[in-house]
């Protein structure tokens, strides 16, 4: 009977797709999730409604109804209701709403501290339908962060690949914003799928946050570290010398493109000395692209000294790429990892535009990635890792 209720759930899911095309995407995708939310509340409870089981160790207890806004339009959900001392809440709703929810608190801690009160009132509503007070903010605060506290102290494992990168968003301190560093890392595990490790906030100098921060990946457990990618963002390869010392470091080959536009003195000179570079960059092996560096420097040396002196320094940090396998090396010759989890994060985070303190900061990108990184645990794998081991 179960079965043939699901399957019609799924049939007028289907329809509503069939008769009304994109246009009944939201009801066929509310249709999907409801009836989803109701098999976890029966596999919670050991046994499907009306039934009676051993293994029952609670009673379902009606539909809350809830509107919730998506990417498809508005949602109309059921969320199935439990009774006894079983706990539930749906895990379809509860991975996608996590950090919707710190985005609303990071402005409601606004809304509370009177920042631009005006303007976060209309945030508010526009995103919660309703206003906030304190008491609100700290008991929804204190559930979510135990929440994310514990996933960015979970023990790590084994990571031949590190990826490194920070942003900086503006935070109110003492009644002045000042520009806080967000530091995040990501890691290919042993099994070829990407993570990520953790993230930190804090208005501290580079290379003391730098250095910090990859202390706790470590005290973690995080280990088996063969490369670590990043931007030479500053004192950050100090920090790398002192907790991950004999680990080699490449420079992010994008940024290295990027970076040189400043050298470069003639604007049409530019898409020249960047297709030079990516030659440099891409070529077969250290000493192919080694022989081309040096080709490139004498070429530039007088008519773009400063753009050839730079190329010979710079350029070699982007080269410890060459050590890995061929399948490996695009993927981690530069930082491109992170760049779809900064476009999520600088997503969330534009919305609330000043934080309140670095708390408020934290929990809205911890909730981000925590909500990618189980997209990326238990997607694809990322890269096969026994072609790593044939190499070495």
């Amino acid at each position: 009977m179960t079965h043939m209720n699901e399957s019609t759930k799924i049939e007028h899911a289907l329809e509503a797709l069939i008769e009304n095309g994109m246009d009944g995407l939201a009801d066929a995708v509310s249709a999907l999730i409801n009836e989803a939310m109701k098999i976890e509340r029966s596999r919670v409870l050991g046994a499907e409604p009306w039934q009676r089981s051993p293994r029952r160790k609670g009673y379902a207890n009606g539909y809350k109804p809830r509107s919730l806004r998506s990417r498809v339009g508005a949602l109309d959900l059921k969320i199935p209701q439990v009774r006894g001392e079983v706990s539930f809440y749906p895990s379809s709703l509860e991975r996608g709403l996590r950090s919707e929810r710190a985005m609303k608190l990071a402005i409601a801690e606004m809304y509370v501290k009177g920042v631009s009160t005006r303007k976060v009132t209309k945030v508010m509503e526009s995103l919660c339908g309703l206003s906030v007070t304190t008491t609100e903010v700290s008991r929804c605060a204190k559930i979510l962060d135990e929440q994310l506290e514990q996933w960015r102290n979970r023990p790590l494992d084994h990571c031949p690949y590190l990826v490194l990168d920070a942003r900086y968003e503006d935070v109110r301190v003492d009644g002045a914003v000042r520009s806080c560093a967000v530091l995040i890392a990501a890691g290919v595990r042993a099994d070829g799928k990407r993570t990520l490790l953790g993230v930190s906030c804090s208005l501290s100098e580079a290379e003391v946050h730098w250095r910090a921060f990859l202390s706790s990946l470590k005290k973690r457990g995080l280990h088996g570290v063969d490369l670590i990618t990043s931007d030479d963002h500053e004192g950050l390869k100090a920090a790398i010398r002192a907790t991950f010392s004999g680990v080699s470091w490449n420079r992010c080959h994008f940024h290295l493109q990027r970076n040189a536009t400043a050298y470069v003195p003639k604007k049409e000179m530019r898409k020249t000395v960047s297709r030079e570079i990516d030659r440099i960059l891409t070529a077969p092996d250290d000493k192919e692209a080694r022989r081309l560096l040096d080709q490139t420097v004498e070429k530039y040396r007088r008519s773009a000294s400063h753009l050839s002196s730079w190329m010979e320094k710079a350029l070699p940090d982007g080269f410890t790429v060459f050590k890995l396998p061929i399948g490996h090396r695009r993927r981690m010759r530069t930082s491109n990892m992170l760049e779809r989890v900064n476009r999520e994060v600088k997503r969330r985070t534009r919305v609330a535009t000043l934080f309140p303190n670095e708390t408020s900061l934290l929990r809205l990108v911890s909730a981000v990635l925590m909500e990618i990184s189980e997209e990326w645990e238990t997607g694809k794998i990322y890269l096969n890792l026994k072609e790593k081991m044939t190499h070495d």
